[in-house]
């Protein structure tokens, strides 16, 4: 046994030439003498100023290929100005220029195929980066709090953004992310608060958690075709956000989605979101316009809390369960249209709406409610509308018996209408009074609510 292990062991010992790095012209090398491989590793005092590394190095006669710069090899080098790597070089292991702040600019040759973990961290000095069509994935971190980049090209041979890859780049202005691009990572871009566009491609399917979260100065966003799924917090805190569209393809709108995103005026839930994730869009308190599609079954807790600037609202047929506190804080809403799928409505769903007028709950079995569903929301000055015959059913049963007034709707009252055109002209206001259109024959265009159309109550959907 003894001497198959001696043998195991001269057998490694050829591959190495030393157990410590060493020293030539002021850079250190691993070297590897199975096929005479070099990758510069750490300098124990630290590189400073400009350095250029050879693609071929010689010690003790015998030439090495330098085919990697090693994990740590320059980090923590903040004296370290400028930087040549060879075309020889494939690989930049973890960690490689983290904390390098002295560094103002890099090229990577088209010879890297692997950028490691957090290779660039804190080079908040680099101003701009090309990545080259070798590499196909940028790894988790590589360009965390480089706060001075402004300027990120992205090759089309990139597939993955790893986690956190470009996260708290402040200084970052614009992004297109190729066609090549599958998933975007979590939190990849997070904190990019000076990000005024991004291009999503139509190639990505998966927009991760906080992928885009606090990219503040964010005006337009359009989620392609491609994407089923918008993770928890995607867009979170985007604050500038004022034009959203979601496309057909999206299935679920994750937690906390589009929450804080302030600006945002109006919004299409499309036809393929079956889940409105909690807090999805929780204080967007700029939110005017909302259209939530025939899809959707589930609208889960706080996911339109404090839209304080909505007016009106309608609940599609397709909802069966709405979460508490969905709608709680809503107060400038005067009327709720709640289709007739409704079974349960969670507690504290329409509270502190306090200027309701109107609420329609079109379902003939009186739905299941939480506590306090209408708490501070004063419905014993507003009006319920219930479909004919259910009048009894929903005054024998709190919250509904305490509105102040109970109604039977039939077509003379108010009438639930499609987009459909008409035959002569008319104005369409909204329940305030408010002028919504003027002269037009159809409703193209009008999101679904409540208006009054020639001295009628019509309800759009």
């Amino acid at each position: 046994m003894k001497k198959k292990l001696l043998l195991f062991v001269m057998i490694l010992l050829p591959m190495v030439a030393s157990a410590d790095a060493v020293e030539i012209n002021g850079i250190y090398y691993n070297l590897i003498t199975k096929g005479n491989i070099a990758e510069v590793t750490n300098n124990p005092n630290k590189y400073s100023g400009s350095i250029s590394i050879p693609e071929n190095v010689s010690y003790n006669n015998v030439d090495y290929n330098v085919t990697s710069i090693g994990e740590a090899a320059f980090s923590e080098c903040s004296s370290l100005t400028s930087l040549v790597i060879p075309n020889s070089v494939t690989s930049i292991r973890d960690f490689a220029f983290a904390g390098c702040n002295g560094l103002t600019s890099l090229s990577i040759p088209n010879s890297v195929t692997t950028i490691g973990i957090a290779v660039f961290d804190r080079c908040s000095n680099i101003t701009s980066i090309t990545i080259p069509n070798s590499v196909v994935s940028i790894g988790n971190n590589v360009f965390m709090n480089c706060s001075g980049l402004t300027s990120v090209a992205i090759s089309n041979s990139v597939t993955t953004i790893g986690r956190e890859a470009f996260s708290e780049c402040s200084s970052l202005t614009s992004l297109t992310i190729p066609n090549s691009v599958t998933d975007i990572g979590e939190k990849a871009f997070y904190g990019c608060s000076s990000l005024t566009s991004i291009t999503i491609p139509n190639s990505v399917t998966n927009i991760s958690d906080g992928a885009f979260q606090n990219c503040s100065s964010l005006a337009s966003l359009i989620i392609p075709n491609s994407v089923t799924t918008i993770g928890r917090e995607a867009f979170s805190e985007c604050s500038g956000l004022t034009s959203l569209t979601i496309s057909n393809s999206v299935t679920d709108i994750g937690y906390r989605a589009f929450n804080f995103c302030s600006s945002l005026a109006s919004l299409i839930i499309p036809n393929s979101v079956t889940y409105i994730g909690r807090e999805a869009f929780f204080y967007c308190k700029s939110l005017t316009s909302l259209t939530i599609s025939n899809s959707v079954t589930d609208i889960g807790s706080d996911a339109f809390a404090n839209c304080s600037s909505l007016t009106s609202l309608t609940i599609p047929n397709s909802v069966i369960h709405i979460e508490d506190d969905s709608f709680w804080g809503c107060s400038g809403l005067t009327s709720i249209i709640i289709g007739s799928g409704i079974k349960t409505i969670g507690k504290g769903t329409f509270a502190s709406c306090t200027n309701l007028v109107d609420v329609y709950c079109y379902a003939e079995s009186v739905p299941s409610t939480g506590s306090d569903v209408f708490l501070d929301s004063y419905i014993e000055y507003a009006t319920l509308h219930v479909a004919k015959g259910c009048i009894d059913a929903y005054k024998s049963i709190e919250p509904w018996k305490s509105f102040k007034t109970i109604v039977e709707d039939g077509e003379t009252s108010i009438n639930i209408i499609e987009n459909s055109a008409f035959k002569e002209p008319f104005n369409v206001y909204d329940l305030n009074g408010r002028k919504v259109l003027t002269h037009v024959t159809s409703l193209d265009g009008l999101p679904n609510g409540v208006y009054i159309i020639n001295g009628k109550k019509v309800i759009m959907k």
